[in-house]
């Protein structure tokens, strides 16, 4: 329920092997930079995009799995007591033969359990268990910073998921779901039967599971309304949100999850607790039961057979449009690392990162912050008071770097019954995890804690800790390298810094103050001022045409936001070094953004996604620089051309 500004980059290396297409450059800028590469570039079969972020996450892929290869083999040793315990586990995961051996037997008793329940007086008896062992609910209940005090924990009583990504997918003129839906009952009627249900039952379990699922749909906020963050703060007394709901006893859950009885609770999805007595009514109970099924059976994809997981993919996969799954072997990869995140990210980081990178990169994001201090001095819009409080919120900015200085005590738990099956072992982690998030409750808010491990080629932005995070996958080529050009790592590295920096003054985490609460710092007429530079932003993107879709303005717009800060402030940073390189600067941001995806990737992206399309965040945030027409000769009539009025200039 936090939000983590996720600066979704697609870099991408090899530009010398493809150079700059000078006929393109003031007509489509990221094609004269990617347009060579992108001829000759293909998407694997088992992946949806190429290029940039995949490269990198895909040699970190092979490098970790010839590691880890020789870890099963005994020929590297494990580095610590957690190492070792992940060792067992992705011995379970590569363990073909035997759970083919053990095949869907796990999983039979879980739905027995559904299968069993009565009614809702038989559900509420099993509720607080439901979501101890992470079975569906048709509530979602979670503990995380409250908003307006983030050193203390608050409840949060959400929404139930959808079947299909976004809420916009359930309207009946939406082609998308016309395609989507027979694929998706396919793959859950498939499911069912290897779990020994016979067709007839199994696709009557997925008919009903369907029905609920889009009465649910009306009542929960799109994606687009989703990204207004600060509207997910709604607090009400536990009292009356229980009030709501006349078959669900939310107090005795909560007191069963929490030990309390807290006083109020927040909401980030009120409208569907409005709708919440007729959608959860004894008249559904048959329709719930099938859902829970359906969710059950989808959620052990990856922990079964073979067969299992190939089938269990279908529809994930035809949202992205990959064409074929994973290779077994990778999948045991993911799996075993995905559980084993931290250790996997600690051991990634001390080896191919390493402390003095650590340092080194740590001196950089320092000076990137110190550019943007100076620039917030020198602003012409904000006034004194606003520009005060702005300083001090960025002189309060946490900075993490590379990987946690200790793996997080939560991995010491993970213990590996070698003689349990591979779904009970990843059954009794989740437990784990589950009693260990719950057990929050009462305690300081862990600053410390890292929303990403090592190994991620991603960063991001916590307003409610007021942090800034760059984990050691991100810190290499084409972003970071000694090899490059100063101006050339102010064009990647530099603005990934400077982008996250910016998240802490976009329209979200403009509303949050030095100590990450919700908490107004501005004067009205800046706060006026700023949302019309927001809405400028907004505009300047909304209606894009892009995949045969078009651009949501609203959707994107705290990222494009941070898009153009980021880049304006490390332009400022590389024009301050004796050797500035603005046409290496430029290019190496239309580098970072090189990616090829299928069109039901982009198309996906479009509807759900925070992020604009990676072209349209190369070639849009650069026409807002003055520097960019001066260093390519960009001139009135260009494609890349863009009136001075209508150049949008925030940070």
């Amino acid at each position: 329920m936090r939000l983590n500004h996720l600066m979704t980059v697609s870099p991408a290396g090899g530009a010398d092997k493809f150079p700059v297409d000078e006929s393109l450059v003031t007509e489509d800028f990221y094609e004269a930079v990617n347009g060579k590469w992108a001829e000759q570039a293909t998407i694997p079969g088992d992946h949806a995009t190429t290029g940039g972020f995949r490269d990198l996450a895909d040699n970190i892929e092979k490098t970790l799995m010839h590691d880890f290869a020789d870890l099963l083999a005994g020929k590297l040793e494990p580095a610590n007591p957690e190492m070792a315990e992940f060792k067992k586990l992705y011995t379970l995961t590569s363990d073909a033969d035997e759970r083919e051996k053990v095949g869907t037997a796990p999983l039979k008793p879980v739905l027995a359990k559904i299968e069993a329940l009565k009614d809702f007086a038989d559900l509420n008896a099993h509720l607080v268990e439901w979501f101890k062992t992470d079975l569906p609910t048709p509530l979602d209940i979670g503990v995380d910073a409250d908003m307006k005090n983030t050193s203390q924990y608050a409840l949060y009583v959400d929404a139930p998921s959808l079947f299909l990504p976004d809420k916009t997918y359930y309207a009946k003129d939406n082609p998308a779901a016309k395609q989507l839906l027979p694929i998706f009952t396919q793959t859950a009627v498939k499911l069912l039967e290897l779990a020994g249900y016979s067709e007839d039952k199994a696709t009557t379990v997925v008919e009903q599971a369907k029905q609920f699922d889009a009465q649910i749909a009306p009542h929960v906020k799109s994606s687009e309304e989703a990204a207004d963050y600060v509207k997910m703060y709604n607090p009400f007394p536990l009292a009356d949100v229980d009030a709501k709901l006349d078959h669900i006893d939310l107090t005795a859950v909560v007191k069963g999850l929490i030990n309390d009885t807290p006083d109020q609770v927040i909401l980030p999805q009120p409208l569907f607790f409005d709708a919440a007595n007729d959608i959860l009514s004894p008249a559904n109970f048959d329709l719930i039961k099938s859902w829970m099924l359906v969710k059950t059976a989808l959620g052990a994809r990856g922990a079964l057979t073979e067969e299992f997981r190939q089938v269990g993919g279908t529809y994930n996969r035809a949202l992205s449009g990959q064409k074929q799954a994973q290779s077994r072997e990778k999948a045991a990869f993911y799996l075993a690392t995905g559980t084993f995140s931290q250790v996997v990210g600690d051991y990634y980081g001390r080896k191919y990162f390493g402390e003095k990178a650590k340092a080194d990169v740590r001196q950089m994001v320092l000076k990137m912050a110190n550019v943007y201090q100076q620039r917030l001095k020198t602003n012409d819009w904000l006034s004194a008071a606003t520009r005060e409080k702005a300083i001090v919120k960025l002189q309060k900015l946490t900075i993490k770097v590379g990987y946690p200085d200790k793996i997080d005590a939560l991995f010491s738990k993970f213990k590996i019954d070698e003689t349990k099956s591979l779904f009970d072992n990843l059954q009794a982690i989740t437990e784990i995890i589950i009693d260990n998030h719950f057990s929050r409750w009462g305690h300081p808010v862990d600053r410390e804690r890292w929303d990403m491990s090592a190994d991620t080629v991603n960063a991001y932005y916590s307003p409610s800790n007021n942090e800034i995070v760059f984990p050691a996958a991100i810190l290499q080529a084409p972003f970071y390298s000694l090899e490059q050009s100063s101006s050339a790592n102010y064009g990647g590295i530099g603005a990934v810094i400077a982008h996250e920096i910016s998240h802490a003054f976009d329209n979200n985490g403009s509303q949050f103050d030095e100590f990450g609460n919700l908490n107004n710092w501005w004067t009205d007429a800046d706060l006026d001022h700023f949302k019309g530079l927001a809405q400028a932003m907004i505009k300047e993107f909304d209606g894009i045409e892009f995949a045969g879709q078009k651009v949501n303005g609203k959707l994107t717009v705290s990222e494009n936001i941070a898009d153009g800060g980021g880049l304006s402030c490390a332009l400022e940073a590389a024009k301050s070094e004796a050797d500035v390189d603005l046409r290496a600067f430029f290019i190496n941001w239309g580098n970072v953004w090189r990616m090829k995806a299928t069109t039901e990737y982009m198309q996906l992206l479009l509807s759900i996604d925070v992020h604009a399309p990676a072209k349209l965040r190369a070639n849009v945030q650069v026409k807002n620089l003055d520097d960019f027409y001066q260093t390519f000769g960009v001139k009135a009539g260009d494609g890349m051309y863009l009136a001075p009025a209508d150049r949008v200039k925030i940070w």
